[in-house]
């Protein structure tokens, strides 16, 4: 006779492995951002007159569909009265992630984490939390017996971290360099 423990309902359990595989994302993005020699350049910027403005315009883009993401996702739990389809939610997450990856790709590369500017080290820290946090939420999304606050938290913290690196990054740009493109 074989027996199975099953985790009650609510349990943390089931968001140890998340949690544990987003954290170490956080920490292999910081390593690598640190001990890796900055090239300088990285990505075309494709239809912008530089790297800067693609940055500042594709992460202002995810920061807009992260407000989508956040009116789709209420929708979803029922507090807003209305109904929007949860595809909604679903591809614009996968589009303002996508936006993210140029960014993330060329802050990496050719910039690697800095520190020596606050502002410039509160963005490279906001960026490995962010996408370390991203991990975890999105392998959390599957899993049963999760915490009913559990989701909510994790998306809600995933867009304050979006929220932080868009000002430290693209609204700083347009307030000092101007709206170039």
């Amino acid at each position: 006779m074989t027996t199975t423990t099953r985790q009650p309902s609510g349990s943390l359990t089931p968001l140890a492995v998340p949690l544990l595989a987003g954290g170490l994302v956080m920490v292999a993005l910081g390593v690598y951002g640190r001990v890796h020699t900055p090239t300088g350049f990285a990505v075309g910027p494709a239809g912008f007159s530089a790297a800067l403005p693609m940055k500042a315009w594709l992460t202002t883009g995810a920061f807009v569909l992260a407000f989508v993401q956040v009116i789709s996702a209420l929708s979803m739990w029922g507090k807003l009265g209305i109904s929007i389809p949860p595809a909604v939610h679903r591809w614009s997450g996968r589009l303002a992630f996508l936006l993210t990856i140029p960014v993330a790709f060329h802050c990496l590369y050719a910039l690697g984490l800095q520190y020596d500017v606050p502002r410039v080290l509160a963005h490279s820290l906001l960026g490995c939390f962010f996408y370390g946090l991203l991990t975890a939420k999105l392998l959390a999304l599957p899993k049963r017996g999760l915490p009913g606050w559990s989701l909510p938290v994790l998306g809600g913290l995933t867009f304050t971290l979006l929220v932080g690196l868009w000002l430290t990054s693209s609204f700083w740009f347009f307030t000092t360099i101007g709206l170039k493109v």
